[in-house]
């Protein structure tokens, strides 16, 4: 959990650097050069030995659908949408996680699910605004397709790293999610992006460097060592953490102005969601 907490704190941080820094960059092109990044991060430390090809596929498969897929289709829908828009749609990722989970282990869990729906709620309650405008339907769908690569994503290196023996470390295996990812986000970049147009400024290369080494490459990786540790009612309510602290964050950094009660509020129903998912028995 500790982890979790390290990792949402970090992220609701960045929201102010990426909408205050990078306007005016090609979305796609930003998670690109944000993967390229965080596999340099960790190439360092890759230990293929023994793995098998099979499973060497199926970790570089995890990373495209998790970080690769789901930031093409995260970044795309600021096209169609405001930013609290994107956010606010991405509260349905702890349903998408405690669902899938109870599906691929037949096994239905009132409480985590309850969790879930109270993280959701809390979440709301901090970013409610009156409907957006725009092609609200093209952005939604995009929001929430990228919300279940990242849930299934979770779900598939928590499964994935639970059948590798203990001696084997993390840090040897996260490139390889990383370089899938990098190639599902390049194909995609193919798609979508005149590089010759890229140019970031002096300024935007050092957010840029921040964002794929820290927030992208030392922070996925916390999240995921941390996902494999929490049972999924926990893991589910704090993938929607970052958005009270995202709120705390620009209130006390970047000189946003947000409902104080709201946040209060949020923050409580947040709060309890971890209490209810919390596993009694630890």
């Amino acid at each position: 959990m500790p982890l979790l907490l390290l990792v949402s704190l970090i992220w609701a941080f960045s929201f102010g650097l990426i909408k205050g820094q990078l306007a005016g960059l090609d979305s796609t092109a930003v998670a690109v050069l944000r993967l390229v990044l965080a596999l340099a991060v960790f190439l360092p430390f890759l230990r293929p030995a023994g793995l098998g090809a099979g499973r060497l596929l199926r970790l570089a498969g995890i990373g495209a659908v998790q970080f690769g897929l789901m930031y093409v289709l995260y970044q795309r829908s600021y096209a169609y949408l405001p930013a609290y828009a994107v956010v606010l749609f991405t509260l349905t990722t702890p349903l998408f996680i405690a669902g899938l989970d109870a599906v691929l282990e037949r096994r239905w869990h009132a409480r985590y699910l309850g969790a879930a729906a109270l993280a959701i709620v809390g979440s709301a309650a901090v970013w409610y605004q009156a409907t957006p405008t725009g092609r609200f339907g093209v952005g939604f769908l995009l929001v929430q397709l990228a919300n279940v690569c990242f849930a299934a994503g979770q779900l598939a290196w928590r499964r994935e790293r639970a059948s590798l023996p203990p001696e084997r470390t993390d840090a040897s295996l996260f490139a390889l999610p990383y370089a899938g990812a990098v190639l599902a986000a390049g194909l995609g970049s193919l798609w979508s992006t005149d590089w010759t147009a890229v140019h970031p400024t002096a300024a935007q290369w050092m957010v840029l460097g921040y964002l794929g080494v820290v927030a992208s490459g030392a922070c996925f990786f916390w999240w995921n060592v941390g996902a494999a540790r929490v049972n999924i009612g926990t893991l589910a309510v704090f993938n929607n953490a970052k958005v009270p602290l995202g709120v705390a964050c620009s209130l006390a950094f970047f000189g946003e102005r947000a409902d104080v009660p709201r946040l209060l509020v949020g923050g409580g129903l947040m709060g309890l969601a971890v209490w209810l998912a919390a596993d009694r028995k630890r």
